[in-house]
């Protein structure tokens, strides 16, 4: 049976697909032939018996333990396949399509794995939402189409609808697991009507619901069932949060209901904030719930949405049972740093932290033991693939894989694999690739810390007001910078704002007279004294004046008399047929440029090309001004 229960995973990336043993070695399933050409997605069946995948010319399906090809089926441009619970259908969905004979096309398809034949075809218009619901033991099938939900017998897919219901406004529906299953069918709110959920039982649809919530702020929800289908988790959500405290919109709130209808309310959360995540326990009896701006809350109910244990404040957005319910790893992803806690139900103590940062899929292995973490693309294009850690903290294997965009571990049911012991096991010895791995990774070098200068003053010498920690000034610059010469970029100069490089005008004289007018106001005789003072105070320091025009003979002149200091670099004694030629020669270098670009083959866009265009006009524009090029 260890060999039959192998903690096989498997893995979609750019240019690869493959199917990996479990532990202790995690290598390759040899017996897999992988496609010559990129899948587009795969699936395995809920138990664990069948795989296959998607490639833009058919599907393939294979045994899952052997890696044996049962079944491929010439399907081209197919999107997303799904089995039914026990393997026995297969439903694939290809983007729709305009037949010319106006009909509509039947894209989403049901198959027969045994046999490969065609069973029932539909027509399904958007991907989200698109899977056929099955009840766990396969006797039912229901789709919502529009506001109808209809029920099909798979056994009997030719008799085509057996049952239906038109739900005014619904937009999802949820069936439930278990022996008895129900239906979930949530209403979003419309013109001012509020949003609801009605729960049906699926052998008595056309009932009254067995029980139902009315709430508002509510255009999206997320429905979760336990696992007997006894009572679910609803989660409402708006597209857009008025108060502008969340980019993603806002929570209304979280609703527990019974499937009976003898219990519903909603689940009460004492902190502010959106609810992060939510996930019931394989034993149906309590759930745990992330809320709460960050640091996030963590709290566990019981099936009475009654508080249990709260796990403190932590940064933190994902939780998940183990299928045994033995353990919770809650964890913070995305934005957040990665670190995963690891708790034992039994005794609500940490068992060890994780440190999986870049985590984008989290999954628990089958058999309880095991948390597969990968580094998936689009999300994040570097350091893609795939880590498994020991519920007690080592890693145990490392599989770098270039452009992933997929993985998952193998399904079992719970009593195929063995039962999670009383002790936590320790954990196996680590695979060959994790030493691989350490050897390959390099130690980030440490920037060495520099003294702190403000954004003002970066790039340029350092005043002696600024000195190191040896009280040694880093240039010979005045301290206070009142009389800077080389103003800092952005600086405001004159009133204006400095750009480097730039020809300096300078400011206009502002007389006497002008500045009377604008600060004028009646003065006692008081003031006038002290105006009076001011003046002669004033009158012994020297003035600059500079003309309005700004000749620059005026401000040599002025500099000559040592009023104003000169500006080093500055053209504000070019002619303008200086200036002119200047630009053009400026032109010039660029068109320049720009045609070796074009020699060395890359390509130039447009505007480039009409650039070097001009090249004429330039040269004839200069030889005009008495400049030869």
């Amino acid at each position: 049976m260890a060999s039959q229960l192998s903690q096989q995973y498997a893995y979609r990336a750019q240019k690869s697909i493959g199917l990996v043993g479990g532990t202790p070695d995690y290598k390759p399933i040899d017996s897999f032939q992988p496609p010559d050409v990129p899948a587009r997605t795969f699936k395995y069946s809920a138990d664990g018996r069948l795989f296959a995948y998607a490639i833009p010319t058919g599907v393939r399906i294979y045994q899952a333990e052997s890696a044996q090809l049962l079944q491929e089926l010439a399907l081209p441009n197919i999107v997303e396949i799904s089995f039914s619970p026990r393997g026995t259908y297969l439903s694939t969905w290809e983007r729709p399509v305009k037949l010319e004979d106006g009909a509509q096309h039947k894209n989403l398809r049901v198959f027969s794995v045994s046999t490969g034949e065609e069973l029932v075809a539909f027509s399904q218009k958007s991907q989200e939402g698109w899977e056929l619901q099955y009840t766990i033991s396969e006797s039912h099938a229901v789709r919502l189409v529009g506001q109808e939900i209809q029920v099909f017998r798979p056994v009997e897919w030719s008799k085509g609808v057996v049952d239906k219901l038109k739900v005014e406004g619904a937009t999802t529906i949820t069936l439930s697991p278990g022996l008895n299953p129900s239906l979930a069918v949530f209403i979003a709110e419309k013109k001012g009507q509020p949003a609801s959920v009605k729960i049906y039982s699926l052998t008595a649809l056309n009932a009254p619901p067995t029980c139902q919530k009315t709430f508002f702020k509510a255009q999206r929800s997320q429905i979760k069932w336990n696992t007997l289908g006894t009572a679910v988790l609803v989660l409402t959500q708006t597209d857009v949060d008025q108060a502008n405290k969340s980019y993603y919109g806002e929570t209304g709130g979280l609703y527990l209901l019974s499937a009976a209808g003898n219990f519903d309310c909603r689940v009460t959360l004492d902190k502010e904030g959106p609810v992060h995540d939510f996930a019931w326990s394989p034993n149906s009896k309590e759930f745990g719930v992330i809320y709460g701006f960050m640091p996030a809350k963590t709290m566990l109910f019981d099936q009475r949405a009654r508080s249990l244990h709260d796990f403190g404040p932590a940064f933190c957005n994902f939780i998940s049972f183990n299928p045994q319910g033995r353990l919770i790893a809650i964890a913070g992803f995305g934005n957040l740093a990665g670190r995963v806690d690891i708790y034992d139900r039994r005794t609500l103590t940490k068992v060890t932290s994780i440190d999986a940062s870049n985590t984008s899929h989290c999954e628990w292995s089958p058999d309880g033991r095991f948390l597969l973490t990968a580094t998936l693309s689009p999300r994040l294009r570097v350091d893609n693939g795939i880590k498994i850690w020991h519920c007690t903290g080592p890693l145990v294997h490392v599989q770098p894989i270039d452009e992933l965009y997929q993985t998952s571990w193998r399904p079992t049911p719970v009593d195929a694999v063995p039962a999670f012991p009383q002790n936590i096991p320790p954990a196996p010895a680590p695979a060959p690739s994790v030493q691989e791995h350490a050897t390959v990774v390099k130690p980030t070098p440490t920037k060495p810390a520099g003294a702190y200068r403000p954004p003002g003053a970066r790039g340029l010498e350092a005043s002696s007001a600024y000195k190191r920690e040896d009280e040694t000034p880093s240039g010979g610059s005045t301290p206070n910078g009142r009389f800077s010469r080389s103003p800092a970029p952005g600086r405001f100069q004159n009133g204006r704002r400095h750009v480097p490089g730039a020809p300096t005008s300078p400011s206009p004289v502002r007389h006497n007279n002008d500045q009377d007018k604008r600060g004028r106001k009646k003065k006692g005789p008081k003031e006038g004294k002290k105006d009076g003072a001011a003046g002669g105070e004033a009158s012994a320091r020297p003035s600059i004046d500079i003309p309005p025009n700004g000749d620059a003979e005026a401000v040599a002149a002025a500099a000559a008399n040592g009023s104003v200091p000169p500006t080093p670099g500055g053209d504000s004694g070019l002619d303008p047929t200086a200036k002119k030629v200047r630009n053009l020669n400026k032109k010039l270098k660029a068109i320049e440029e720009l045609k070796e670009k074009q020699k060395k083959g890359e390509r130039l866009e447009a505007t480039q090309l009409k650039k070097i265009d001009t090249e004429a006009e330039i040269r004839k524009e200069l030889a005009s001004l008495g400049i030869s090029s």
